[in-house]
């Protein structure tokens, strides 16, 4: 098929981590692919000089008027999208939603083709929790109507398709394709030299040989709640604990003073950001990986990342975790927020054994569901495919 893929991001996370993996998903099944961006990138390099660096200013400008500016992109890049279809003549064009963003909408109607809207958060919720709506109404009328007119919509979880259709969109327009890996990256013939290689680039190497590394990866947030990793932590039976911070954020120095004033800032070792190419290599460092907390919604990448990997991991006990995982089968799964839970999950994980059988049977769920990059760039094909049945 050949797909007209439109974004409007200009981040160097999670989400251009998704953008490349899906693109490249899409390409090596065959398909030929087309991107259209406000910020051009090459695969899988940085931004061009027109990139991030041209946009930063926009985070400066008082709320109202970048609220009208993120609906005003739907009228600035609808001809030249258009105009994109027209030479590239594309099967379908596939969105990634932003918000205020209907300029894929626009161009599909005027293309004739069908619009598939990749959807991973609620936006106009999300941002009136966080940065604040100006226009709440007008965002929440938008949004909606937006889900509710494209022909097939990509939900990562089970808990947003419900959040859409109590919005109106129909549920045989939604699809559920959550967050994804490339297999092969976290496959690790000669495990413990890894280990060793990964622990020595981490700042890891001479730890005792009982220590328990508790992984992160992310840019964390409070509401990650890794204070409540470090409550779990100061106990005499964890003493051989270690917290390693793989990436940055806000929530450092709140994390640095609490670690301080537990007593356990030897223990807490924050590793700085590395690019997400370097983190399958990177993982095998961890004994445990940790989600500590994640919104209702999400399908959070580092998840499948560490399940890929073959890492025990503990999450919280929510619905669209459960969506996935397995209480004791494949995770341990602990109420979110809850210090003495997740140390006896903790305590539980200090035995290899357990350890073992939960990494081992996270990376055959992985394998088993195809949570895998491919495996929703052929989801999404094969929903097309009916559509035109």
């Amino acid at each position: 098929m050949r797909i007209l893929y439109h974004h409007r991001t200009q981040a160097e996370d999670g989400q251009a981590v998704h953008i490349r993996a899906l693109i490249g998903a899409f390409r090596a099944l065959g398909h030929t692919l087309e991107e259209f961006s406000l910020v051009r990138r090459a695969v899988p390099g940085p931004a061009t000089p027109q990139g991030p660096g041209r946009f930063a200013w926009i985070g400066r400008v008082p709320r109202f008027a970048r609220e009208l500016m993120e609906y005003g992109y739907s009228a600035y890049a609808r001809r030249p999208l258009v105009g994109a279809g027209r030479d590239f003549k594309p099967d379908f064009l596939y969105e990634r939603y932003a918000f205020g963003n209907t300029a894929g909408l626009a161009a599909a109607r005027d293309l004739g083709v069908p619009l598939v809207l990749e959807v991973n958060s609620p936006m106009a919720l999300e941002l009136g929790l966080t940065r604040g709506l100006s226009f709440p109404r007008l965002a929440r009328r938008v949004e909606s109507d937006l889900f509710r007119r494209a022909e097939r919509v990509c939900v990562v979880t089970g808990v947003l398709a419900d959040m859409l259709a109590e919005l109106g969109v129909a549920r045989e327009r939604l699809l559920v394709t959550q967050n994804g890996v490339d297999l092969a990256r976290y496959a690790y013939p000669e495990r413990a030299e890894v280990r060793r290689v990964a622990r020595a680039e981490l700042g890891l190497a001479g730890l005792p040989a009982d220590a328990l590394v508790l992984g992160f990866v992310g840019f964390y947030r409070d509401w990650h709640r890794l204070d409540v990793v470090l409550g779990a932590m100061a106990v005499r039976a964890l003493a051989h604990t270690r917290l390693v911070l793989v990436g940055e954020g806000p929530a450092r120095a709140a994390l640095e003073a609490e670690a301080a004033r537990l007593g356990l800032s030897a223990r807490v070792h924050f590793a700085g950001p590395r690019p997400h190419a370097a983190i399958p290599a990177l993982l095998p460092a961890f004994d445990v990986a940790l989600v500590p907390a994640i919104n209702p919604y999400a399908s959070p990448l580092k998840l499948f990342e560490y399940m890929a990997a073959a890492l025990p991991v503990i999450a919280p006990d929510q619905p669209n975790l459960r969506e996935v995982l397995r209480d004791g089968a494949d995770a341990l799964l602990v109420p979110s927020g809850a210090i003495e839970p997740l140390r006896a999950a903790l305590e539980r994980l200090s035995e290899g054994a357990l350890a073992a059988r939960l990494g081992a049977a996270a990376r055959a769920t992985i394998e088993r569901g195809d949570y895998t990059w491919e495996g929703n760039a052929r989801r999404v094909v094969a929903a097309v495919e009916e559509l035109r049945r």
